[in-house]
C-alpha cells in the first residue's frame, strides 16, 4: 500500500519593530499567513501586537518541524547581540521580507 504523504517546509523566523528594535522569534509552517497575523495585529493582546513587531526581517527553512523547533529555542536563548548580528548577516539594511514571500 502506497502513503502519500503531505511534504511541508517549517520556517524560524524573527520579526522586529524597526531597526535594532525589539524582536520576536517564532516557527510555523506558513510564513505568508503567520506573519500577516503579526503585521494585522490579529490576537491584540500578543507580543507582536503590543510591541508593533510587524517586520519580518529574517527567515530559515527547515523540512523537520523538529529541527525548526530546536533551532528556534537555539535562537531565542542567544544574546541580543548574537541575534542582530544574524538579522545583519543577511539582512543588513533590515529590510521587510514579507513582500517577498507574495510571489
Amino acid at each position: 500500500m502506497k502513503h502519500d504523504f503531505i511534504q511541508y517546509t517549517y520556517y524560524v523566523y524573527i520579526m522586529a519593530s524597526k531597526h535594532n528594535g525589539t524582536l520576536y522569534i517564532g516557527v510555523t509552517n506558513d510564513i505568508a499567513r503567520r506573519v500577516f497575523e503579526h503585521k494585522t495585529n490579529e490576537n491584540k493582546k500578543s507580543f507582536t501586537a503590543r510591541y508593533k513587531v510587524h517586520k519580518l526581517v529574517y527567515l530559515e527553512t527547515y523540512e523537520h518541524i523538529d529541527a525548526a523547533i530546536t533551532r528556534e529555542k537555539q535562537l531565542k536563548n542567544w544574546s541580543r547581540a548574537t541575534k542582530i548580528q544574524l538579522i545583519e548577516s543577511t539582512n543588513p539594511e533590515w529590510t521587510d521580507l514579507y513582500d517577498h514571500l507574495l510571489w
